[in-house]
């Protein structure tokens, strides 16, 4: 319920975003795939109560996604290539922090934590959707078509989006991207997968409801390593 409270504040409050199970009187942003989930909490103790948990991060394992019936990206992309991988997958999701906790090392603590759930569980292989507030592409057409070229996931683990929202992310020409532009457009979030060696599947999906164009990221846990071990040398640095 914490969770669900600051998704709310963050997603539909900040963002715009709706869905069939948003809780509007109780100020809850919900799916149906939320009870199946492992749900991580960052808090700040020297808040109040109501105000302790100011970053959270979702994620399904494979055996979760069995039980809700598949995974909450499963609805937008096909997902039949990361399934024959042989891999053990986590899906990653509806990760946000307090405005006042976003740029520092909040989203360090997070990645941390997901880190030694991973060591764990075998698992070999994250993903999720990504997020670029808004539908209209023309905002963002430079930073989908620069991920397009520079970050497209390799062909045997290439999702590509289902149905009629899906879009494809190479809008522009690579010889007339403005890379600099394009970075600025891309979340943080975003940059913060790709520094850490994720790819994304061939196309975009319009998410209305939510208000976002979606992309599906990729990253091998390897990586998740090699970063939990950079986060907890910051961490020990700056106390």
């Amino acid at each position: 319920m914490a969770a669900e409270r600051l998704r709310y504040d963050v997603f539909v409050a900040e963002l715009g975003g709706d869905g069939p199970l948003v809780d509007h009187v109780g100020h809850r942003e919900r799916d149906r795939f939320d009870p199946y989930a492992t749900h991580f909490l960052l808090r700040d103790l020297s808040q109040v109560h109501d105000r302790q948990v100011v970053g959270v991060y979702r994620v399904m394992t494979q055996e979760a996604a069995c039980a809700a019936g598949g995974f909450y990206c499963d609805g937008e992309f096909d997902l039949t290539p990361l399934r024959e991988s042989g891999q053990n997958l986590l899906e990653l999701g509806r990760s946000c922090l307090h405005p006042d906790y976003r740029g520092g090392p909040g989203l360090m603590h997070l990645w941390a934590a997901i880190a030694a759930f991973v060591a764990g569980r075998d698992i070999t292989l994250l993903f999720g959707v990504a997020s670029f507030h808004g539908t209209d592409v023309n905002l963002f057409a430079g930073a989908l078509s620069l991920l397009h070229q520079r970050h497209l996931a390799p062909p045997p683990l290439r999702v590509v989006p289902r149905g009629p929202n899906a879009l494809r992310m190479d809008q522009i020409a690579a010889d007339h991207i403005d890379r600099v532009a394009a970075m600025r457009e891309t979340p943080a979030l975003i940059k913060a997968y790709l520094r850490l060696g994720g790819v994304v599947g061939d196309g975009a999906y319009v998410d209305h409801a939510f208000n976002t164009t979606d992309i599906c990221l990729i990253l091998p846990t390897a990586a998740v390593g090699a970063f939990q071990r950079s986060t907890l040398e910051k961490m020990q640095q700056h106390g």
